[in-house]
């Protein structure tokens, strides 16, 4: 077969469709006129007949390229659908082409398969990503309920105060005996050394006064710290110093306290020295309301001292003078005040009640019995963490914080902050009465092991409190005081006064800045214009300056956290409740 020099060169008609092995391409059948031999001569010009036909030229080659395919067109005797598009042609070159695939080959998905897949495989990413996001606080959520209670009874915390030599460390000595928290072979060691000192009636307060200075001198320096229990409630006992040189250790163990034990001297003239102007009974039983206790145990000691032998009268006579001055300083002294008759030494009226033979006026209760008898206090449980620490050791390599919790829990794998200070760290340990637990609550004395802070970071007064809920930190606060008693060369509260401030476990130096109201007794109100100063037994609101931030907290916010007082030389001179927190630089 010969070309025709004289064709016309070969275009790309658009409209056309895509030639696809296998198919029946919808091709119209030639007229058989339409032969090249009928074709006019290729050099004859060209008219608008042949003009208006040149599409049919473009399927002119179909016969000479269509050729092989021709028989099986023919064989199919059919042709494709007018709605034929490529869409069809692939499916149907798809379904010929699987026909053509080894008997056990498995089969290809198909469209609706493989939407499936990928939703089931978007349905896992989804769950996965939800998982990821939750799986925190799950899991937190997940500890808590596994976390175990330490002791389903009520942890209190009672602090022994009173003038010196009332008898407080003999009296916590003698618990510890009784309830079986001292075996007889040390209490015979503590009886020999009592002995040797010409000192033997101390040998019970040996237990609590463990160095040898508060042992030769015979008076509490530090605060004794010791637990025991009850069948119904535990208990950690403190040994707060009586004299007046260690009223500081003494409002650092009675800020930890949630009962007072006012132990008083039945014996002839100790209880008028220590009641009288000067004495310890007053500052204590006041500081004791400052710092919070609300419920007080007046323990009248010494009962049966010869001078004493257990007299209704002398009982009757202490009462009726305490009373009244209780009630001054803001106790109910009905509903709140109780007071017991005991003999520290022998034991009488501590754990049990006393023996109406011996005492048969008194229808009371023991000590023991009238704690166990208390109602239980309402701990705020659920409210952010406040830790104020107390002390800090090293202990294999770990560092160990000692506090009371004031306010929420803590527990192990918890991320913590300690306030001024802003350091971030962890708990990885907790310890009450020397058992390790996963986790305390409000009220609880506990030794928390940590991660992330180092020995030098950590001083006492400072607080610890969850990650995102850091206490209050400030070194200027308003306050409202109430002042007790000034010096003798320093009568009035000035601006610009200096003294030594007490909150919590923290003490700093601090200086009344500025006098900003007073404030009238009855009414409480303020009154107008701003006071030059303050006299004893008045009230104000004052600005207080530190040199450096300290951790504290509000009143209405955190009332462990939001008392102090104020000392100068060695006097309570002031007392009184944070008002609100002023975030300014301390002095250069």
């Amino acid at each position: 077969m010969s070309l025709n020099p004289n064709a016309k060169p070969f275009s790309f008609n658009p409209n056309a469709k895509a030639f696809v092995f296998g198919q029946t391409p919808n091709i119209v059948p030639l007229k058989k006129e339409a032969t090249p031999a009928a074709k006019p001569p290729a050099n004859a010009p060209a008219t608008d007949a042949t003009a208006v036909a040149a599409p049919a030229p473009v399927a002119a080659p179909a016969p000479v390229a269509a050729a092989p395919a021709a028989a099986p067109a023919a064989e199919a005797k059919k042709e494709a659908p007018a709605n034929w598009d490529e869409e069809d042609n692939v499916g149907k070159l798809a379904e010929k082409v699987a026909q053509t695939k080894i008997e056990d080959e498995e089969p290809p998905p198909t469209a609706e398969e493989l939407a499936e897949i990928a939703e089931i495989e978007k349905e896992e990413r989804e769950a996965k990503a939800a998982a990821e996001k939750v799986e925190p606080s799950a899991k937190k959520k997940k500890d808590t309920k596994t976390f175990k209670v330490h002791d389903e009874r009520e942890h209190l915390n009672i602090v022994f105060i009173g003038h010196v030599d009332a008898g407080k460390s003999t009296i916590s000595g003698q618990l510890l005996l009784q309830t079986g928290q001292v075996d007889e072979r040390t209490i015979a060691k503590y009886e020999k050394e009592a002995k040797e000192k010409n000192r033997d009636s101390w040998y019970l307060a040996f237990i609590m006064d463990t160095n040898e200075e508060e042992r030769n001198k015979g008076k509490t320096v530090e605060v004794g710290r010791a637990h025991f229990a009850t069948t119904k409630k535990r208990y950690t006992l403190l040994d707060a110093p009586g004299h007046k040189n260690y009223v500081p250790n003494m409002i650092e163990g009675t800020a930890q306290a949630d009962v007072g034990v006012l132990v008083i001297s039945a014996r002839k003239g100790e209880f008028e020295t220590g009641f009288d102007r000067g004495g310890q009974t007053r500052e204590h039983a006041m500081l004791a309301k400052t710092l919070g206790i609300t419920r007080l145990i007046v323990l009248v000691n010494k009962m049966d001292e010869s001078t004493v032998n257990w007299s209704q009268e002398r009982f009757k006579q202490v009462e009726d003078k305490l009373s009244p001055f209780l009630k001054q300083w803001g106790y109910k002294v009905e509903e709140e005040v109780t007071f017991v008759p005991c003999s520290g030494y022998t034991g009488a009226g501590l754990l049990n009640d006393v023996d109406p033979g011996l005492c048969s006026w008194y229808k009371g209760r023991s000590l023991i019995n009238t704690l166990d008898d208390l109602k239980p206090i309402n701990r705020a449980k659920d409210l952010p963490l406040r830790l104020p620490v107390i002390a800090r050791y090293k202990e294999m390599g770990s560092l160990v914080i000692i506090g009371k919790i004031e306010q929420g829990s803590i527990s192990v794998g918890q991320k913590l902050e300690l306030q001024p200070s802003g350091k971030t760290f962890s708990c990885v340990g907790i310890q009450i009465e020397e058992t390790d637990v996963d986790m305390a609550s409000t009220g609880e004395n506990v030794c928390v092991k940590v991660k992330g802070l180092e020995e030098e970071e950590v001083q006492q007064g400072f607080v610890m409190s969850g990650a995102g809920e850091a206490c209050g930190t400030c070194c200027h606060f308003e306050a409202q005081v109430v002042v007790l008693e000034m010096l003798e060369h320093k009568p009035l509260l000035t601006a610009g006064y200096e003294a030594v401030m007490h909150a919590h476990t923290v003490s700093s130096e601090c200086t009344v800045s500025k006098l900003l109201a007073a404030v009238d007794k009855k009414t409480g109100k303020k009154a107008a214009g701003r006071p030059r100063f303050l006299k004893t037994g008045a009230v104000g609101i004052v600005r207080i300056s530190m040199a450096e931030s300290v951790a504290v907290e509000n009143f209405k916010t955190c009332p462990q956290l939001g008392r102090f007082t104020l000392r100068d030389e060695g006097r309570t001179v002031a007392i009184g409740k944070i008002l609100k927190l002023n975030q300014l630089k301390p002095k250069a």
